[in-house]
């Protein structure tokens, strides 16, 4: 297993769409609402450029998936991948079978805009990943990717949800990538409590038939030049 890091500086606080995120509230921690309307208010009219976790270039993501070997019409769903590069990056390598899914259709359609004619090879599903209707409807996957989502989910019903629909959605064989905030991260971010994990913590939620195949601390820096503690792990199911 590779143990790799940016450098280390300070860590502060921090075509068709399917829709079924109107209205619906996937968790209610101290009184505030991780909502499909709190995700929409964070991209409307907003520069993505300047948000906390946008990456000119999803590299980390990017050289974990290189280790899946995956063919190019092999199932990629991206959870919660807000206006995220890495649906580019996969279109430009030739990948031509990916599922992008956010809660917020608003952010969903900054990646669509960006990408113009091209936008019409990726699937779109609006759906909460907690609680899910569209997903629920989508053939397994060959690989389930997600940076920064599953630590927004602090209470064990959620997390429980959520690792419920990835082990049926991912194939034999398949493979898991989960990019968090580790222990050493941030304990709130865009306005919300995080819960934090470490590999164990992670082993733990998918369980013994899912194998670590590789992962790796990961210093981020968001666009104002603070940092966020990240882990990466890739993770294979055997069965």
């Amino acid at each position: 297993m590779a143990n790799q890091s940016k450098k280390m500086n300070t860590q502060n606080d921090s075509s068709h769409i399917s829709d079924n995120s109107k209205n619906r509230v996937t968790s209610d921690v101290n009184g505030t609402k991780n909502s499909s309307n709190h995700w929409h208010d964070v991209y409307k009219d907003a520069d993505i450029t300047k948000l906390g976790w946008y990456e000119n270039e999803s590299t980390p993501s990017l050289q974990l998936i290189e280790k899946c070997n995956l063919a190019k019409k092999d199932l990629i769903l991206n959870v919660g991948a807000g206006s995220t590069t890495l649906i580019d990056s996969l279109l430009e390598y030739g990948y031509t079978n990916l599922i992008a899914n956010d809660i917020s259709g608003k952010s969903l359609n900054t990646i669509k805009d960006r990408l113009g004619k091209k936008q019409h090879f990726v699937k779109w599903i609006v759906d909460d990943i907690i609680n899910p209707t569209e997903l629920e409807k989508i053939p397994q996957v060959d690989l389930w990717n997600d940076r920064a989502v599953l630590h927004f989910f602090v209470e064990e019903k959620d997390q429980d949800a959520y690792f419920d629909l990835l082990d049926q959605k991912v194939c034999k064989n398949g493979y898991v990538i989960l990019a968090v905030f580790n222990l050493e991260g941030a304990k709130r971010c865009s306005g919300l409590p995080v819960k934090r994990y470490n590999v164990k913590m992670l082993q733990e939620k998918l369980g013994a038939k899912y194998i670590l195949k590789d992962t790796f601390n990961y210093i981020y820096t968001m666009p104002n030049g603070e940092d966020r503690n990240y882990i990466y792990t890739l993770f294979q199911k055997t069965n």
